[in-house]
C-alpha cells in the first residue's frame, strides 16, 4: 500500500512540474508576443508624437508587476532623461518626421535641469526649421518651459495655465512628535543641515530659510529667463508678479489672459489641435477626426538606437536616494552600484569611466561604498569624469570628489555638505500608556541605543562625536578633491545648498556641461577622438518576468491621438499637486525608520522634483497590501 501511495505522490509531482512547465512556457510566448520589438521599417512619413505622461527622470524604476491591482489610480510612467533628448535630436533631419507634437497633458515634470535640458532639446528642433507643436489643457511650470520652444503653443479654452513657482510649506512633526510622547535624538553637523529640522522644530530655522529663498529664487530666475528666451513676446514677469489682476482681467479666462499675455499661441481642444497637426503632416483616409499620420515615440528610439562604434567609455549611473544593500534601478544601492562598476570594469574594455550622479544623497557607508569603487577604476589608469545631472547633493556629492574633472548645469542641485542622525525613542509614550521598563546594565552601553527606555549620556556623547567625524572626512574629502584648504571647504559646507552656477563660483564644479559633454571630456583624457567614442551604461537589464507581470496591468500607449487619454483642467492640476503631500509624509516616516545610522541627505531636493515622480497618483490599498507580502 505504501508502494503505490509513493508512486502516487511521484506521478502527482510529474503532473505538477509538466504543468507548471507549461504554464512557464506560456506565459513566456506571451510576454514575448506582447513585448515585441517595433518593426522598424513601419516608420513612416508623418508627426513624431512625443507624449510625456509621467515624469523625466534619470534613471526609470523598474517596473511594478503590481501597479494597477484593485484601484483606479492613473498609472504614469518615468521617461528617462536622454531618450527623450535622443529622440529629439534625432528627428532634426530625418525627412519622415514633417513634425514634432510635445503631448504634455499628463506631464508631471522633473528636477530644474532634466526639464531645461528637455527644453534646450526643443529649443534645437525648432531652430532646424521642424514644425515643433505643443498641447496641454493645463501646463504645469515644468510642462511650460518644455513647450515655450515650440513654434506653436496650444492650450484647452476651459484649461490654461498658472505659474506656482518653487517654494511652497514644509511638514514639521515636532507637535506630532511630543504628542505621541517621541523623543527624537538628533546628531548633526552644519549650520544649514536642515533634513533634521522637521523633526526637531514646528517651523523652519532662520538658517534654512535663508539658504531655501536662495536656492529657490535662482531657481526661479532661471525658469523665467529661460521662457523669455524662448518666447521673448511673452509678459511673463507680468503675468508671475500679478496672477490675481491678470485673471480677474481676463474675467476668470485663464487660457484667454494666457493668450493675451503671448505665453500661448492658439486655444483649442485635442480635436481642433488635431486638425492643426493634419494640415501639416496630413491624415489617414479611413482615420477619425483629428487623427494625423504618427510616429510612436517608442517606435521612433527603436528606429534609432544608440551608436555603439568606437571606444567604449562606461558609463555608471547614481540614481535616486542612496541606500544601504541592493536597490533595483531609480535607487542607488551600495552594493549594486559598486557590484555593477566592478563588474564592467572587468567584462569591458573601457578606456574611460563616467559618474552620472542624480541623486540627493543618503547612507554615508553607502556612499563611501561606491566612491571606494570609482577609485578602483582610477587605480587600474582610467580617467574618471563625473557629471552631474538634476541634482547631486550630499551622499552624491560625496562620490563626486573622486572624480579628475566634475560637470554640472547652472541649475543643477549640489553641494549639502553635512551629515546628520536620527534615532527615535520611545520612553515618554510607553509612559503614557502605563508602560514601563527596568534594567540591568553591566557597562555604560549595555542595551543601548534603548529604543524603550531612551539613550543615556555616553550614548549621546558617541553618536554625536562619531557623526562630527564623519563630517571631518567629508570636508577632508571635499577638500583634497577641489584642492582646498579645509577651513574654506568648511565655510561653504554646513550642508548648505547650491546651484549649480553658484557652486562653480565656489569651486565645488569645475565646468558646465550636459552627459555628452562629460563623455567628450572623457574621451580627450582618454587620448581617443570623441567621435570615436561610444557610452556603455553599466546596468542591468531589466528582469523580463517582473516585465511582463507588469505588461499584463498596464495600457498600451495609445497610437492615434484623438484616443489618447485627456489631461486634467487646472483645478485639478493644483489637486495633485497638494495630494502629494500626504506621499511625502508617509515616506518621511518610513525613511526615519528604516533610514542608515549615519545620513548625508538633501531635504531640499526632493521638493524640487517631479510631482509624482512617475508613480500611481493614487495607489491601491491591494497593490500596497501585495506589496508588503511580497517584500
Amino acid at each position: 500500500m505504501k508502494l503505490v501511495k509513493g508512486a502516487w505522490k511521484i506521478l502527482v509531482a510529474i503532473k505538477d512540474g509538466l504543468v507548471l512547465i507549461f504554464m512557464l512556457l506560456f506565459f513566456s510566448t506571451l510576454f514575448a508576443l506582447l513585448s515585441a520589438r517595433p518593426n522598424v521599417a513601419a516608420i513612416h512619413d508623418g508627426a513624431l508624437v512625443m507624449a510625456l505622461d509621467g515624469a523625466l527622470v534619470e534613471q526609470p524604476e523598474a517596473p511594478d508587476p503590481l501597479a494597477g491591482l484593485g484601484g483606479p489610480g492613473e498609472i504614469l510612467k518615468q521617461h528617462r532623461v536622454r531618450d527623450v533628448v535622443r529622440a529629439l535630436d534625432a528627428a532634426q533631419d530625418d525627412g519622415r518626421v514633417k513634425a514634432v507634437v510635445l503631448d504634455l497633458d499628463r506631464f508631471t515634470g522633473g528636477y530644474p535641469a532634466a526639464v531645461e535640458e528637455v527644453s534646450d532639446a526643443v529649443a534645437r528642433l525648432r531652430a532646424s526649421g521642424k514644425p515643433v507643436l505643443a498641447y496641454a489643457t493645463a501646463y504645469t511650470d515644468d510642462a511650460y518651459l518644455v513647450a515655450a520652444s515650440a513654434s506653436e503653443v496650444w492650450v484647452h479654452p476651459m484649461g490654461g495655465t498658472l505659474f506656482a513657482g518653487p517654494g511652497g510649506s514644509t511638514l514639521y512633526y515636532k507637535g506630532l512628535l511630543d504628542w505621541l510622547g517621541v523623543n527624537m535624538h538628533v546628531y548633526r553637523v552644519g549650520t544649514y543641515k536642515s533634513a533634521v529640522e522637521p523633526y526637531t522644530r514646528t517651523e523652519m530655522s532662520p538658517a534654512a530659510r535663508e539658504a531655501n529663498e536662495a536656492l529657490y529664487g535662482g531657481i526661479l530666475s532661471q525658469w523665467r529667463d529661460s521662457v523669455s528666451r524662448a518666447r521673448p513676446k511673452a509678459r511673463i514677469a507680468e503675468f508671475l508678479a500679478r496672477p490675481a489682476e491678470v485673471v480677474t482681467g481676463a474675467r476668470g479666462d485663464v487660457s484667454q489672459a494666457n493668450l493675451d499675455y503671448g505665453l500661448v499661441d492658439k486655444t483649442g481642444d485635442r480635436l481642433a489641435f488635431g486638425r492643426r497637426v493634419a494640415e501639416l503632416v496630413g491624415a489617414p483616409a479611413d482615420a477619425a477626426a483629428g487623427n494625423f499620420h504618427a510616429i510612436a515615440m517608442r517606435d521612433w528610439l527603436e528606429a534609432n538606437p544608440v551608436d555603439e562604434a568606437g571606444d567604449a567609455i562606461g558609463i555608471i549611473t547614481v540614481a535616486g536616494e542612496i541606500i544601504d544593500g541592493e536597490a533595483g534601478p531609480g535607487t542607488a544601492g551600495g552594493d549594486t552600484v559598486s557590484r555593477l562598476l566592478l563588474k564592467g570594469l572587468a567584462e569591458h574594455r573601457l578606456r574611460a569611466l563616467v559618474v552620472r550622479i542624480d541623486s540627493p544623497g543618503g547612507s554615508a557607508l553607502a556612499s563611501e561604498q561606491i566612491r571606494q569603487a570609482v577609485l578602483h577604476a582610477k587605480a587600474q589608469g582610467l580617467p574618471v569624469v563625473v557629471s552631474m545631472g538634476s541634482v547631486a547633493a550630499s551622499g552624491g556629492y560625496w562620490i563626486a570628489t573622486a572624480g579628475d574633472v566634475i560637470f554640472a548645469e547652472p541649475n543643477t542641485i549640489t553641494g549639502s555638505i553635512g551629515i546628520f542622525g536620527l534615532l527615535p525613542t520611545f520612553e515618554n509614550t510607553l509612559e503614557k500608556i502605563g508602560v514601563t521598563t527596568s534594567s540591568v546594565r553591566t557597562t555604560p552601553l549595555a542595551g543601548q541605543p534603548d529604543l524603550l527606555a531612551g539613550t543615556n549620556e555616553a550614548t549621546d556623547t558617541i553618536l554625536q562625536s562619531v557623526i562630527e567625524n564623519g563630517y571631518r572626512r567629508f570636508i577632508g574629502l571635499v577638500a583634497e578633491a577641489r584642492n582646498m584648504p579645509i577651513e574654506r571647504v568648511d565655510a561653504i559646507a554646513q550642508g548648505r545648498v547650491w546651484l549649480g552656477g553658484t557652486a562653480r563660483q565656489l569651486g565645488l564644479v569645475d565646468r558646465f556641461g550636459d552627459l555628452d559633454a562629460a563623455i567628450e571630456e572623457a574621451a580627450r583624457r582618454a587620448e581617443i577622438e570623441p567621435e570615436d567614442a561610444y557610452p556603455v551604461y553599466l546596468e542591468e537589464p531589466p528582469s523580463e518576468w517582473l516585465q511582463f507581470l507588469a505588461s499584463l496591468t498596464r495600457e498600451e500607449d495609445q497610437d492615434e491621438w484623438i484616443d489618447s487619454p485627456s489631461g486634467a483642467d487646472l483645478a485639478a492640476r493644483i489637486a495633485a499637486d497638494r495630494r502629494t503631500v500626504l506621499t511625502q509624509a508617509l515616506a518621511d516616516a518610513e525613511r526615519v525608520g528604516r533610514g542608515a545610522a549615519m545620513q548625508a541627505r538633501c531635504i531640499e531636493c526632493a521638493a524640487l522634483g517631479p510631482m509624482a515622480s512617475g508613480r500611481e497618483t493614487e495607489p491601491s490599498l491591494v497593490r500596497m497590501l501585495f506589496a508588503r507580502l511580497l517584500r
